[in-house]
């Protein structure tokens, strides 16, 4: 459970980081509300699977799905262009963290 936890945390992370470019500098209602809810829940839910999983795997399999989830949305919505190059580096932080995961559990 702590896993699904920390994933949902991660996406939420994607969440609160599109939704902070959206605001524009907080300017903008909505984007500023969700950014907020995203952001608490997502911190949230990374403290309570830090209980159970270690720190250190938590906050990068946290961060990388967070971040892959952005630039993601980012190059299929039109905020970033997409190569080659980037969609093979972000395969291959995907890599790392199910690689983490399952360290983890050995």
């Amino acid at each position: 459970m702590d896993w699904v936890i920390l994933i949902a945390s991660g996406v939420l992370e994607a969440v609160w980081a599109t939704a902070l470019g959206a605001s524009q500098n907080f300017r903008r209602p909505w984007p500023t509300v969700l950014f907020v809810v995203a952001l608490v829940l997502s911190m949230a839910g990374l403290a309570f699977a830090m209980t159970t999983i270690p720190v250190g795997t938590a906050y990068a399999v946290w961060v990388g799905i967070g971040a892959v989830l952005t630039v993601a949305y980012a190059m299929i919505f039109g905020g970033e262009r997409a190569s080659l190059v980037k969609v093979l580096l972000l395969l291959g932080i995907i890599g790392c963290v199910i690689g983490l995961k399952i360290v983890g559990e050995a």
